[in-house]
């Protein structure tokens, strides 16, 4: 499975920092992945829902740490290049 596009909408907030959206094999689109940023620097969370006992769960995850290494890869230089893009454009004047 191929990590295909990676789409991100920053957020200026505390913690949250971007939305994204994952395409794999040009088929099969994961959305509301986010990068957000915590004690120890940012990190991404998959999309997750809210359970009855409050606790969260994932909806969508990898299986296996190597697919999660390189989706990790993935969002987060998507991440910053869209961050330093925003930079760019918001000291172009």
């Amino acid at each position: 499975m191929e990590i295909t596009d990676v789409r991100v909408s920053l957020r200026d907030e505390d913690k949250l920092k971007a939305f994204v959206t994952v395409t794999f094999d040009d088929c099969f689109v994961v959305r509301g992945v986010k990068v957000i940023a915590g004690h120890q620097g940012l990190f991404v969370a998959m999309p997750s829902r809210r359970k009855a006992d409050g606790e969260f769960q994932d909806v969508a995850h990898p299986i296996h740490q190597g697919m999660r290494d390189r989706l990790e890869k993935a969002v987060l230089a998507a991440y910053h290049l869209a961050a330093e893009e925003h930079s760019l454009d918001s000291t172009a004047g």
